[in-house]
This record gives C-alpha cells, structure tokens and sequence, in this order.
C-alpha cells in the first residue's frame, strides 16, 4: 500500500508505510474496530485502553498473536514526540517492568 492508500488502521498522523496486507481487526473497549496491516495493528492496539485483536479469515497464520506481542512494547501513539514519563505514555511492557510484573 501507498502513504495515500493505507489500511484503515493507520493513524493519519503515523508517517509510516504499511507493511503488508490488512489481515486483522482492532476493536476498542467499545467494540468501534479497524481492519489493518500488522504494523498498524499492533500500534493502534498499544493506543487503545482495552483494546482487542482478531485475525481475518484469511490471515497468515499467527497475524493476531503477533500484533498483540508487538502491541505489548509499543508506546501509545508512538509517533507523537515528547517525554514519555507518565504510565499512560508507556507501553504495557514498560509499565510491567517499573512496578515488578
């Protein structure tokens, strides 16, 4: 895909390509979702509080688990510049490691 023709889950602000075909849905905690590639999958995820992730019917193999790991250490809306202190701003696997999880 394009930079002007990017999966639906690409950010308009995240200047980044995809990277392959859409293969999952990103639902939010209000069950609103996007399809998307794997790359803008797991960064949608990782800016979404309660988010979830289901392959497309024809998904490779392991599509959603993959975005959900990559979602893991991804911080919220990545693109953005900035100091990053507050947990908000921190990926899960960030904040597991500050408190000892």
């Amino acid at each position: 895909m394009s930079m002007d023709n990017r999966c639906p889950a690409a950010h308009p602000d995240d200047p980044t390509p995809c990277t392959g075909p859409v293969a999952v849905t990103v639902l939010d905690a209000h069950n609103a979702g996007a399809n998307g590639c794997e790359h803008h999958a797991a960064r949608l995820l990782a800016s979404l509080d309660g988010g979830r992730v289901y392959a497309l019917p024809d998904a490779p193999a392991g599509a959603a688990l993959r975005v959900f790991k990559a979602a893991d250490g991804i911080r919220p809306f990545c693109w953005l510049d900035g100091p990053r202190t507050e947990p908000s701003q921190l990926s899960h696997a960030e904040n597991r490691a500050r408190h000892g999880r």
